[in-house]
């Protein structure tokens, strides 16, 4: 998993709560949409956990860039802002998910972890 979040605070947060699941790896962490999709590239995550509002490339964005990519990662969008335009714009833009970040930690592990396979 990669986080992008343009505060780090938020960022060791979210990567003590991610990694200490079974199943789940924090390998990255991106200050901006420009960092995020380079990283991306290069680490290859699985789940993308991104910020909408960052510097240099908005969260949105970075999602376009990601979703383009064949075999690329799911990206759940997290934003302070409960407004029905940003969860549009991000499904729209390719989001797997969407998240406020004051979800409650069971949530945001069942977003962001390992794929379930359905069973009988």
């Amino acid at each position: 998993m990669l986080l992008a979040d343009d505060q780090q605070l938020l960022r060791a947060g979210f990567r003590v709560i991610l990694g200490s699941e079974p199943g789940i790896e924090v390998v990255g962490e991106a200050a901006d949409g420009v960092e995020a999709v380079e990283l991306a590239g290069s680490l290859r995550p699985d789940v993308v956990l991104m910020d909408i509002r960052m510097p240099r490339l908005d969260g949105l964005s970075a999602t376009e860039h990601l979703v383009r990519v064949p075999g690329g990662p799911r990206v759940v969008v997290l934003t302070t802002f409960d407004l029905d335009e940003y969860v549009v714009r991000a499904l729209r833009a390719g989001a797997y998910g969407f998240l406020l970040k004051d979800t409650p930690a069971a949530r945001l592990v069942g977003r962001c972890g390992p794929r379930r396979t359905a069973t009988r």
